[in-house]
């Protein structure tokens, strides 16, 4: 492969004759490094991948991406890495000749040649256009001025985000978005969660009216103004001005709205100037036949640029089409492209949107209807002499494909006509939910995927083919590989087609049922957005259900502590109960509360303090707990800010029994007092203890010190681990003493004690933004090894001293004793608190 960019012409004529005597296959040139013209070679790749010599040209400096996910990236959902389609790999490894950053400015069809903007020569035996689409941009006053844009492409993206980044120093920055429909209200969504004020002007009554009716258009319009957005329907735009760049934009009606950038998203036109200009018969598109064969029958066009039979479409699905077709007509084959019937399903700014057909309604048609403004869900039905004709939904869209599938058969849906609008699996069930029988019953044509353009013959097929797992379909047929809004659909399939043998097992276990990424996705996800909120993760990861549950809100209120010490704030209502009133319930409805002893350290004023308590509250049990503190026990809900209190006077702090924090640091006398002690280890412990508490973990965090080989603390059972010995330190790490007892493994020896405790906080931290949350670092060192471990703890210095940093950075928030916030105001205050504090069902 030779991935080459615009620099000169490096591959001319005469070395092209050179390779064609060399390979004397035909050689197939594509124009566009796109999404359409590369799905078709894939498509004849699939087919006959040794008949073509191929040369792909692209404009941009990338390799083949979804365009479709340009919207993620700038709403920094995902990076451009993670939306390519085809990396630089599948074009070594198929021997395709890429050309970037280069591209084709003319066409000599007498000659067979193509002519690229650096000056480089090619001939090729066919010649495949795949230009898409240009950018439609309204011609008012100021259309050229600097910060006017489109969205179409990578670079469009890294203009807004260059906008965004500069308006930050103004406060956000206004940017005004030309156009109502999907790519202007994405492209306003993106820039809204960059920090910039949003306004969108739209011609139209109606946002989406292409896709979308009145009422639907309408939710969706409030949808949006409720995140803070402009919508402006119904308004013209008269200029765009400004001295030097953009300042501005100007309606007909007179209002001036400020804008630092204005993004053109108006619609699309066919890119055609390359094939006019080659005398190549062109109407709205360039026209093609069945097989996607132009005027000249040595040159094929496919995507956005086409016109078949009267018609051009702008969606994905067509395009696929149309790229096995041509496909077909390459390799000898004879079924040829008929034209699509096209369906809409989106995710506008989050909020899911389908269409399909005709559904304006009109004489002789039946409207059926379903609104819950409570869920925020719009279903309309649009039925003709017993058949559908017209579908509409806003907000669930499960059943898009459904309706889609029986419009396209023209079924006769008059014995379902009662439960239509409440969907497939009530349909198919006579009333009764029965999603797999709805699934089931879809024909073999109906689209499963549409970013990929899977059917669900094509899905059950990867299946049957050995694909038995989400992942494997994903990496094969691609279904669900996208915007993943077809996932339940793709895992009923699995479910349906291997039955008991289909385990629902993922590579990736996901958090929970909200969401079908896992706890390394959304600890990742949560740091490249810059996402600071639990609302703001659960929108711009899609979850599932608006509140989440008992197993995701503890973990991404842990995941955001975590990864913006200071800036987050603590969300109790997405604490255990425990954690919420900083004590241990026990089965009775009693609590115990644990003061901190450093290093299992006590003196007269503590163990009075906690004797007064035992009485006073008639606290019916003390307990010496296994991490040398004591444990008092039947303390009653209402008297526990008063406990604190007293125990507070005397200088005791919280010892987060209840917490996934550290917990204890066990010790012996060590050097002080046993003749075998080699080192101060309860010293050591104490410094250890006070450095690490209150720092919140994936779960609960031991430490103990040992001051010789004897290991009277059990070092070797806990999570972090100290042995001294004659010459220093021994560090041990992953312990666990419960009902899997694993033993230590070393990490390293190190000489002094400040490099023992310095060690200890980087390994902390390494755990802390690395682990899952409940996983105890046992199963973690299980599951990462522990030669990582000690490669960025030991062996990489620089990385150990800044998690280190990180660590010290974070406890600076973290060491606040919560009994003494509980103590601070008046205790009334506070016993309002804790009765109005309802215990998530999570205890």
């Amino acid at each position: 492969m030779e991935l080459q960019g615009g620099g000169g012409p490096e591959l001319d004529l005469a070395e092209d004759l050179t390779l064609a005597a060399d390979d004397r296959r035909e050689h197939l040139v594509v124009v566009g490094n796109g999404m359409a013209g590369c799905r078709a070679v894939e498509e004849l790749l699939a087919r006959d991948g040794a008949r073509y010599r191929v040369t792909i040209f692209g404009a941009e400096p990338h390799v083949n991406y979804n365009r479709i996910m340009l919207s993620p990236v700038l709403a920094g959902e995902k990076a451009f890495d993670d939306i390519i389609i085809n990396d630089r790999a599948w074009y070594a490894d198929n021997g395709i000749d890429l050309i970037v950053d280069d591209p084709v400015m003319a066409i000599d069809r007498a000659a067979k040649i193509v002519t690229s903007k650096a000056g480089r020569v090619v001939g090729y035996d066919r010649l495949l256009i795949a230009t898409g689409s240009d950018p439609f941009i309204i011609p008012v006053p100021g259309k050229d001025l600097p910060g006017v844009i489109s969205f179409r492409d990578m670079k469009d993206v890294d203009a807004m985000l260059a906008a965004a980044e500069a308006g930050k120093a103004d406060g956000g920055g206004h940017a005004v978005v030309i156009g109502g429909g999907l790519l202007g209200l994405e492209a306003a969504h993106g820039l809204t969660l960059r920090g910039m004020k949003v306004t969108v002007i739209h011609l139209m009554p109606t946002l989406m009216e292409r896709q979308l009716d009145e009422a639907a258009g309408w939710l969706l319009k409030t949808a949006l103004e409720g995140r803070g957005q402009t919508i402006l329907t119904g308004a013209d735009t008269a200029e765009i001005y400004g001295e030097g760049k953009v300042e501005g934009v100007r309606l007909k009606d007179g209002r001036d709205i400020p804008a630092s950038l204005v993004v053109m998203a108006v619609g699309i036109r066919p890119s055609v100037a390359l094939a006019r200009e080659a005398g190549l018969d062109v109407g709205r598109g360039i026209k093609v036949d069945d097989h996607m064969v132009t005027s000249d029958p040595h040159v094929l066009a496919v995507g956005e640029c086409v016109e078949h039979d009267g018609n051009v479409y702008g969606l994905v699905a067509p395009l696929w089409d149309m790229c096995r077709s041509l496909a077909d007509g390459l390799t000898d084959r004879h079924s040829g492209y008929r034209g699509s019937v096209t369906s809409t399903k989106l995710k506008v700014a989050g909020l899911d949107v389908f269409s399909a057909g005709d559904f304006s309604g009109g004489d002789g048609c039946e409207d059926i209807v379903l609104r819950d403004a409570a869920r925020g869900v719009y279903k309309r039905v649009v039925v003709k002499e017993g058949r559908i004709i017209g579908a509409v939904l806003y907000g669930d869209t499960g059943d898009g494909g459904w309706y889609f599938d029986l419009l396209k058969r023209e079924e006769d849906v008059s014995d379902i006509r009662d439960f239509l609008i409440f969907g497939q699996s009530y349909a198919s069930g006579g009333g009764q939910a029965d999603p797999k029988a709805a699934v089931a019953a879809l024909s073999d044509d109906a689209e499963i995927c549409g970013c990929n353009g899977v059917s669900k013959g094509q899905v059950v097929a990867s299946i049957q083919g050995g694909a038995c797992t989400l992942d494997a379909l994903r990496a094969g047929c691609k279904a669900s590989a996208s915007c993943g809004s077809c996932t339940g659909l793709v895992e009923t399939l699995l479910a349906i087609t291997l039955g008991d043998e289909y385990s629902g097992e993922r590579a990736t276990r996901t958090m929970c049922k909200c969401t079908s990424f896992g706890h390394d996705d959304v600890r990742r996800e949560i740091v490249a957005q810059g996402m600071k909120s639990i609302p703001e993760v659960m929108h711009r990861l899609h979850w599932s259900t608006p509140d989440g549950c008992a197993s995701c809100r503890p973990a991404l209120n842990y995941y955001l502590l975590c990864s913006w010490p200071g800036e987050y704030q603590d969300d109790q209502r997405s604490r255990f109960v425990n954690e919420r009133l900083h004590a241990n319930i026990q089965k009775d409805g009693t609590y115990s509360v644990v003061p901190r002893m450093w290093g299992g350290l006590t003196n007269p004023r503590e163990l009075r303090a906690i004797a007064d308590v035992v009485e006073k509250y008639d606290a019916p049990m003390v307990k010496v707990t296994g991490g040398q503190r004591l444990d008092i026990f039947g303390i009653k809900k209402e008297d526990l800010p008063a406990v604190w209190a007293d125990l507070n006077a005397a200088g005791m702090v919280s010892g987060h029994a209840y917490g996934k924090s550290l917990r204890t640091v066990k010790t012996c006398v060590g050097s002080e007092w046993c003749r075998f002690g080699t080192q101060d280890s309860t010293g050591l412990g104490v410094k250890a203890e006070r450095m690490s508490w209150g720092s919140w973990m994936p779960h609960k965090f031991k430490i103990a010190v040992s001051g010789c080989p004897r290991n009277c603390a059990e070092a070797t059972i806990k999570d972090f681990g100290i042995v001294c010995v004659d010459s220093g330190y021994e560090l041990h790490v992953g312990g666990n003493g419960g009902i899997h007892v694993r033993v230590t493994d070393l990490l390293c020896k190190v000489a002094t004690e400040r490099e023992a405790l310095d060690y200890c906080g980087a390994f902390i931290q390494l755990y802390r933004e690395e682990a899952r949350y409940l996983e105890r670092t046992a199963p973690w060192i299980d599951r990462v090894g522990v030669d990582y471990v000690k490669q960025r703890v030991v062996e990489d210095q620089v990385g150990r001293e800044a998690l280190l940093r990180r660590f010290l950075y974070s406890q600076s928030f973290s060491q606040d004793d919560p009994w003494a916030e509980r103590v601070a105001g008046a205790h009334a205050e506070l016993h309002q608190h804790i009765a109005e504090v309802r215990p998530m069902e999570i205890a």
